[in-house]
């Protein structure tokens, strides 16, 4: 005999939900991390790098609250934070890649242009 197949809402009310306070504690822990890598780091890339995973984590504890309230304004705020970092790597990216052209220096501790 053939089983009948499962409906909408027993698909969707029987799974297994992770609870909130797991997403916020990936999303401290990712923090974290970016944050110590930003702050200990002295090279420019690692700098970024560290600065969009503090941007990721913060994305990840947005769609997690909106999903726990059910209201999509926080998901559609994360499309605007990803379109923001997307263009921030890039700029800096592209200062990056000009000032090892010009100066090839890649540590923020030799850069000194700026100091009056």
């Amino acid at each position: 005999m053939i089983a009948p197949a499962e409906t909408d809402e027993k698909r969707h009310t029987g799974g297994i939900m992770v609870p909130l306070d797991w997403y916020i504690g990936l999303s401290a822990v990712i923090f974290m991390i970016g944050m110590a890598g930003f702050l200990l780091r002295r090279n420019i890339l690692i700098m970024l790098i560290s600065l969009e995973l503090m941007l990721n984590s913060v994305n990840i504890s947005l769609v997690a609250f909106s999903h726990y309230l059910q209201d999509l304004r926080g998901q559609v705020l994360v499309f605007f934070t990803i379109t923001v970092a997307a263009a921030e790597a890039a700029i800096g990216l592209a200062i990056l890649v000009s000032l090892f052209r010009n100066r090839s220096l890649i540590h923020t501790d030799e850069i000194t242009e700026m100091k009056g």
